[in-house]
């Protein structure tokens, strides 16, 4: 407003040009840049540009011009020679990177994607709805019962008045995404669809008959896409006649505000039907990454071994909170079990239940999960989970869950100990970048890159840090790989037998990123 006001004035008043260096800059209120920096304290944490920025202005209020500017390019050198900055360009290429995907012509043909069928109405049906709304393709949500769909569209239609009360969005444009939604009880209504996404109940036998019905129902050529984010893809093809169309689309919650899509495709799955779905995220305003089909694909299965080594360190002295707090002073916006309460504890419960028999003999005895679970305890949505949760979700840690741990460890005959943060860190991070060498390994990603814009941009995974393999690469993988032997000594060599690729590429020091 001031620079407006002032370009006013030369203009008003004919004045001849003056150089910059010759004018003043009034100073600011007292106490003005502390409230600026307060106000994106919460937003920026962990990151360095913004409060540069911050000095930058600042200097330009008690600084002459020429010491000013000269101040200002310390800070801008300070920044690019800093790893952030290393890190957010990788990023920034990685996004470019993934749109090339493997085996995939750059001149690939696509379909035209029209209309679209959502077979589900909850959380993440109505999230996948909004998405395709907002990009101005109609869309039908199709459920079981009248009630689910009521409630389903309920909550598109509580998260758009959201919007328009914080003037995100115009009244106007709100009527006009909603009409974009329709919704129905009969798979006949999906006939002309372009592509359906399946996103009801993460069950096998649930996939099957949804399948099947779509199979029956949808025109030739129709996309058939699964949103699991766990099972087989090869496997939900099996239930249809047109394997080629069948493909995994694993949007991550919510789905209108997360901006990763993890295509998964399947091993009879068309070519077309791959670049369709590349398209269609960069459509949605999405970072879509292509992966191969395996348990949990690249972000889930990592994501199980961070799980499997939190567990673990309750079990042996550490608590929920504890575990919480190095991550979100890494840069995460939650710790693991901060987040298991925000998802639901039941959501992880079922899946434990429904892998029991492909788990480790210690994490079947690691039972904890279960205990909170039969106590109705599912997380914020029940007021309690690992934590204790008031009226407005504010967390806090519970002598229950604490005793609960301690008995456990009692039972299951671990002496508790003090846990230092470093090995909290080193082995939640280290499992996670050892599994992804291994899906590196096994082509189920085909670039290093691919699998940080996952993790950035699914799980929250701090942005100035650039990704778990390439902050492996930052901190040297040598470091990373003694690191896996020295626990593999402690623990044994099921959980901590270094990833060939990464055993490799330590011995030469080599990165991952070098390598795609």
């Amino acid at each position: 407003a001031a620079a407006l006001a002032f370009a006013g004035q030369v203009l008003a008043q004919r004045r001849p040009l003056r150089r910059v260096s010759e004018l003043g800059v009034p100073a600011p209120p007292p106490g003005f840049f502390e409230e600026f920096e307060q106000s994106i304290a919460r937003r920026e944490r962990g990151f360095l540009a913004p409060f540069h920025c911050i000095k930058a202005v600042r200097a330009a209020t008690q600084m002459p011009f020429a010491q000013g500017s000269a101040y200002a390019r310390e800070l801008f050198e300070e920044l690019l020679a800093s790893p952030q900055s290393r890190a957010q360009r990788h990023a920034f290429f990685a996004e470019r990177a993934a749109g090339r995907v493997a085996g995939l012509a750059k001149d690939t043909p696509t379909r035209d994607i029209d209309s679209v069928g959502i077979v589900g109405a909850g959380t993440m049906g109505g999230g996948i709805a909004m998405c395709f709304a907002n990009a101005g393709i109609p869309v039908t949500v199709l459920d079981t019962s009248q009630e689910n769909l009521d409630r389903g569209l309920a909550s598109v239609e509580k998260n758009y008045a959201r919007s328009v009360s914080r003037g995100r969005l115009t009244q106007a444009a709100k009527d006009a995404r909603t009409a974009l939604i329709d919704s129905t009880l009969s798979y006949d209504d999906l006939r002309q669809a372009d592509l359906v996404i399946e996103a009801a109940f993460e069950d096998i036998a649930v996939k099957r008959e949804v399948f099947a019905r779509l199979d029956a129902a949808c025109k030739p050529g129709a996309i058939l896409a699964s949103n699991t984010s766990y099972l087989d893809i090869d496997r939900i093809a099996a239930f249809t006649n047109r394997a080629r169309d069948v493909m995994g689309m694993h949007f991550f919650s919510p789905a209108n505000v997360m901006r990763l899509l993890e295509n998964v495709r399947g091993a009879d799955t068309a070519p077309d039907v791959l670049a369709t779905a590349q398209r269609v995220g960069k459509t949605l305003g999405k970072v879509a990454v292509m992966v191969g089909s395996c348990p949990g694909f690249v972000g889930n299965r990592m994501l199980a071994r961070r799980t499997r080594e939190a567990y673990f360190l309750l079990e042996e002295g550490a608590l929920p909170q504890q575990v919480d707090r190095v991550f979100y002073e890494f840069g995460f916006p939650m710790g693991p079990f901060a987040i298991a309460d925000l998802a639901g504890l039941d959501i992880g419960w079922r899946n434990r239940k429904a892998n029991f028999d492909s788990l480790s003999e210690r994490e079947q005895a690691c039972t904890l999960l279960d205990q909170i679970c039969e106590q109705g305890r599912f997380g914020q949505k029940t007021g309690a989970g690992f934590y204790r949760y008031d009226e407005a979700r504010n967390a806090t840690p519970d002598p229950q869950i604490e005793a609960l741990i301690v008995a456990h460890s009692a039972a299951r005959g671990f002496t508790r100990r003090e846990i230092g943060e470093r090995e909290i860190l080193e082995r939640c991070l280290y499992a996670m970048i050892n599994e992804g060498a291994k899906i590196l390994g096994e082509g189920i990603a085909a670039r290093a890159s691919d699998i940080d814009l996952v993790w950035l941009h699914g799980y929250g995974f701090p942005a100035y840090r650039g990704g778990p393999m390439f902050y492996a690469d930052e901190i040297g993988l040598r470091k990373v790989l003694d690191a896996l032997l020295h626990y593999a000594g402690l623990y044994g060599e099921e959980y901590w037998k270094p990833a060939p690729r990464l055993a490799a590429l330590a011995r030469a020091n080599g990165r991952f990123n070098d390598a795609d």
